[in-house]
């Protein structure tokens, strides 16, 4: 925390100079940094303080003799051990863009309607855990299933370290239950995969040259009427160097579709340029790293028993209502834990 205070310090003196907003985007990045640190030195100083309140009041009650107050120091000494407990915890979400906002995608996988239908189904539990956290969450583009179900949805979560949380839910997600669109009610298990990207800024994080970009613009489809677009608002952008390709058809405006586009573009270069780092410091310690579609990571059982396990950590619960509803802390926790100790930015 004394390290935290030097760099607050340092970086106070900075804004103080007449250059300071000269380079806007390095000025708006800095100051970002500075709510950051200010924010957690904040964090630690209250709970410090708190403790010293609480040790001058035990002192003032044995030395008067009085014991009326145990109940109340009781209190205050277990609200300082949830305080303790929870900034702890947020030491585990150090990583480069763990604060940042997240840019949640959810994909189907193959099996048509089922696996759609399981995808409106995750993007319904995560915004559902989204409310429940205090964070917001914001639809920025969905394809729809033709008979139910959606094709794909990304979603951007904001909150304080949104992206920490969320990229412990990377990964393929499987159900098994009797479906509801077969008559014979078979048993059916189908698959989605979830992506978490950090949302991050132009200028500051990524730096593209708009001669990399090739943007083509389309009708965005619909159900057909009223709700089809008459003009060409949709857009698609290939970044040419990576072959990275990202469209959005939302909005009913050309220039918000781009705009969201860009901004899914920039989290993906990102996450691309992350990926080689990891796979690099994998060969080199020996590490197996899994591909996506791979990488299953928890089991949603509704027949013929009722049982969510996440396979990295063995965390289960017979609660999947609860889960199905947002219900996700304990999941997202006891992963994120057995991060401890693991360099990762990603």
């Amino acid at each position: 925390m004394v390290n935290d205070e030097s760099k607050i310090t340092l970086l106070e003196k900075e804004t103080y100079s007449s250059s300071f907003w000269d380079d806007t985007r390095s000025a708006q990045a800095k100051m970002k940094t500075l709510a950051t640190l200010k924010s957690k030195v904040d964090q630690w100083r209250g709970l410090e303080n708190q403790v010293t309140s609480i040790d001058e009041l035990i002192t003032l009650a044995i030395d008067e003799q009085d014991d009326t107050i145990q109940h109340s120091v009781s209190e205050e000494i277990s609200e300082v051990c949830k305080k303790v407990d929870s900034l702890e915890f947020q030491l585990v979400l150090s990583g480069q863009y763990d604060r940042r906002n997240a840019i949640v995608a959810i994909h189907s996988g193959a099996g048509g309607v089922e696996s759609q239908d399981w995808a409106q189904i995750l993007m319904r539990m995560y915004l559902r855990w989204v409310e429940r956290r205090g964070f917001e969450g914001e639809i920025l583009d969905v394809s729809t299933g033709e008979e139910a179900g959606i094709k794909s949805v990304v979603i951007q979560v904001s909150g304080d370290y949104a992206y920490g949380y969320m990229k412990a839910e990377r990964g393929v997600h499987r159900l098994v239950r009797l479906s509801p669109f077969d008559s014979d009610h078979a048993r059916h298990t189908s698959f989605a995969l979830l992506e978490a990207l950090p949302e991050v800024e132009e200028g500051v994080d990524v730096t593209i040259d708009p001669s990399d970009l090739n943007i083509e613009v389309f009708r965005a489809g619909g159900a057909g009427g009223q709700s089809v677009q008459k003009n060409s608002t949709a857009v698609r952008i290939t970044h040419i160097p990576t072959g990275i390709k990202v469209s959005c058809q939302n909005e009913r405006s050309q220039y918000q579709n781009k705009t969201i586009a860009l901004k899914i573009l920039m989290s993906r270069l990102v996450e691309l340029e992350t990926k080689a780092k990891s796979k690099e410091t994998a060969k080199i310690k020996g590490d197996h790293v899994s591909p996506q579609w791979g990488n299953q990571i928890r089991s949603y059982v509704l027949h013929p028993y009722h049982m969510v396990k996440d396979h990295r950590t063995d965390f289960e619960t017979s609660d999947s209502s609860a889960v199905l509803d947002g219900d996700l802390d304990g999941f997202i926790e006891a992963y994120l834990s057995t991060t401890v100790g693991k360099k990762s930015d990603s």
